[in-house]
């Protein structure tokens, strides 16, 4: 399946933003789902190739943070492994759902995530790092897990629900741990897609590469602050999306 100049500013433009979301909130894979899918790609491989785009996406994040001096990779690394055994359940359950229904899951998912963009931690963003987690945190990090490795699309959110409210941790911090467990989940829910031939290679890379430049530059915004304009910026492109999957537009 070719790729006109079009079709390559597009994935890339499109990319860039989700990229950039994706590190500040979460929710960029609403917007390249429902774009791969536009370009011809079925939802399997939509969702195989759209992994491909956010392994390049939080490899650029966890070095920009890096760059910025914020990293715990040894936290970061023992959350990350609660995640994976979900992670490779949710792909195997991902290769085998009809488009039908997969369209319809990430119609209400979008739905969803377009309400809780409107509803932000941020009363609590001065939390100190060095509270205890709640024993809770785990077995929510297994079940996101699962759901990231399933759809992916607004994995983001939970994760940030979860590890600000129950990990107990600033929100810089949050998406600094945010996009290394994402980054670690999503590598094992990718070769699921790949040994069943669900990936599109040359759009996925055209896709990483602006999943890449916005999540590079996500990130320095996220240790600035300040994403109140985007979230309700996209939780309009999202509805209006979800609203198109559901043959209301």
């Amino acid at each position: 399946m070719s790729l006109s100049i079009l079709d390559i500013l597009l994935l890339f433009g499109v990319g860039s933003i989700a990229g950039f979301v994706n590190v500040l909130a979460g929710g960029g894979s609403a917007l390249t789902l429902p774009a791969l899918i536009f370009l011809g790609l079925d939802s399997a491989l939509a969702n195989g190739t759209n992994r491909l785009a956010l392994i390049s996406q939080n490899l650029a994040a966890v070095s920009s943070f890096k760059k910025n001096k914020l990293h715990d990779f040894p936290t970061s690394l023992r959350m990350a492994l609660y995640t994976l055994p979900g992670a490779v359940l949710g792909a195997m359950a991902a290769v085998h759902v009809s488009d039908a229904l997969f369209q319809r899951i990430l119609g209400l998912i979008m739905i969803g995530i377009g309400v809780t963009l409107f509803i932000s931690p941020a009363g609590r963003s001065q939390a100190s790092p060095e509270q205890r987690p709640s024993l809770w945190l785990y077995p929510l990090l297994f079940a996101i897990g699962f759901y990231g490795g399933f759809i992916q699309a607004g994995v983001g959110f939970l994760f940030i629900a979860v590890l600000f409210h129950l990990g107990r941790m600033n929100l810089v911090r949050v998406n600094m741990h945010k996009v290394f467990i994402i980054l670690l989940n999503t590598v094992p829910a990718f070769l699921v897609f790949v040994l069943n031939g669900k990936v599109l290679w040359v759009h996925g890379f055209v896709l990483a590469a602006g999943n890449s430049f916005g999540a590079w530059w996500g990130a320095h915004a996220a240790v600035r602050g300040g994403d109140k304009v985007i979230r309700v910026a996209l939780s309009f492109a999202i509805l209006i999306m979800a609203a198109k999957l559901f043959g209301i537009l």
